[in-house]
């Protein structure tokens, strides 16, 4: 079984938070809510979600995950201020372990300074953050470029899901990082 964090900021996209969320639990893995408070609830910018994040960002050790899921919204342009959001995102990325962000997202991985050079894809209005941070985007429904899967939308989260799930060990075998 992998552990996985998601990490969430005020407004993200509901269902790019809780469709990742629920087939993650479903397959059988551990997931944890990071957020910039620990106990401060979190709401989605439909108002069709809320969470309560297990974890604040400056005591959440990005060592601890196999995975880091980083849904849209207005959550990772928050987040992006969050100076323990952008470190703990930045490590994880380093790591060389699956990072998974979609729609708005790759806000947080601009911020980060890890998508130069690489390949992916977002939500059309961050198309040009991205070029100009070093990436070169592409319009499709999942991309894959070394740890990195990205999606543009809630409308990909079925081929987001499937990309992120691949990468994960079936749930109840042990991953290289010994949770399980």
């Amino acid at each position: 079984m992998s552990h996985i964090a998601i990490i969430v900021g005020d407004g993200y996209e509901d269902s790019e938070f809780s469709v990742p969320m629920e087939r993650l639990q479903t397959a059988g893995h551990t997931v944890d809510v990071i957020g910039s408070s620990a106990g401060q609830t979190v709401r989605g910018k439909r108002g069709r979600s809320e969470t309560t994040p297990d974890l604040g960002t400056a005591e959440a050790d990005p060592d601890n995950y196999d995975a880091l899921v980083i849904p849209g919204g207005f959550g990772p342009d928050r987040l992006r201020m969050d100076r323990h959001a952008v470190d703990f995102v930045r490590h994880f990325f380093n790591s060389g372990r699956p990072v998974a962000a979609i729609c708005h997202g790759p806000q947080l991985l601009i911020e980060a300074d890890v998508v130069r050079g690489l390949t992916l894809t977002s939500w059309p209005s961050v198309k040009t953050d991205l070029i100009n941070a070093g990436a070169r985007w592409v319009d499709e429904a999942v991309v894959e470029d070394g740890n990195l899967i990205s999606s543009r939308k809630p409308d990909d989260l079925d081929a987001f899901c499937a990309a992120l799930l691949k990468r994960l060990p079936d749930a109840g075998t042990e991953t290289q990082h010994g949770h399980g």
